[in-house]
């Protein structure tokens, strides 16, 4: 291992731009594997951690659990493209499903929201009505 080459935990983080704890967050849970340790005790980082935390992220903000990111990777490290494109398209579907399921909350929330004056005794809000059960048919 060439020190040049590598980094601490700090320019890791700085480089991915999230904090020291998330990086030990994602070592614990076994998503970035435990890094080797120089003679001064510090963690020795190279640019696959990087790659890797960057994907971690990525995965992340696609809405991808930790659970489902670690089958992600692992599955990345076996070169295993179908299961990498099956677990996405799991995961699609998911979404899919949450985006309806969405959209049913806010057409019910828009005819609430349409049918209150916002204003008068709170006795006769529709809203309030609707969600103490009392305008049950």
């Amino acid at each position: 291992r060439d020190e040049m080459s590598t980094m601490t935990i700090g320019r890791l983080a700085k480089q991915v731009g999230v904090n020291i704890d998330t990086i030990r967050y994602y070592e614990r849970n076994g998503l970035i594997p435990e890094p080797v340790r120089r003679a001064s005790g510090y963690r020795e980082y190279e640019t696959a951690d990087v790659r890797r935390l960057r994907f971690i992220l990525r995965a992340k903000d696609l809405g991808f659990t930790l659970s489902e990111i670690g089958e992600l990777l692992s599955l990345s490290a076996d070169r295993d493209v179908r299961g990498v494109k099956r677990r996405a398209e799991e995961h699609l579907d998911q979404v899919e499903q949450k985006i309806k399921e969405l959209q049913r909350i806010r057409r019910g929330l828009k005819t609430l929201v349409d049918a209150c004056p916002g204003h008068g005794d709170l006795e006769r809000c529709p809203i309030v009505a609707a969600l103490s059960g009392e305008d049950e048919r």
